[in-house]
């Protein structure tokens, strides 16, 4: 198989799997809400006031706790061991067809260095 085409099915395949098994989670329930408003552009302008009166910076601020941390790690995971599991199901396959037209309007994915550098950290070897 020629380079590009490996490139364009990893592709593919990455936003198809992000779209149906990351995207519509409880990521979904972080992300919605009402979005605060910077002047800045950076949120440094942007403070959140807790129960005791603590001014915490939103930058600094954790965004989401341990509990929902761990809930939407099992719905991703299960999203993506389903996503194995059926990936030759027919019909299943037909459902992603649909939805690759909406994740192909997506950026094209490149190659996260900071992974792999981590990755080979590790002593995982690394493909060429």
């Amino acid at each position: 198989m020629k380079v590009e085409d490996e490139e364009r099915i990893a592709a593919d395949l990455a936003k198809i799997m992000a779209m149906i098994c990351i995207r519509n989670t409880r990521l979904e329930d972080l992300h919605a809400g009402v979005q605060p408003v910077t002047l800045t552009g950076d949120y440094s302008d942007v403070n959140v006031i807790d129960a005791t009166g603590q001014t915490i910076p939103w930058r600094t601020v954790s965004h989401i706790d341990d509990a929902q941390m761990a809930d939407l790690m099992r719905d991703i995971v299960n999203r993506l061991f389903t996503f194995h599991m059926r990936r030759d199901d027919l019909r299943f396959r037909d459902h992603l067809d649909r939805w690759m037209t909406a994740s192909n309007k997506w950026d094209n994915p490149v190659l996260d260095t900071t992974f792999l550098e981590a990755v080979a950290e590790l002593g995982v070897p690394r493909k060429a």
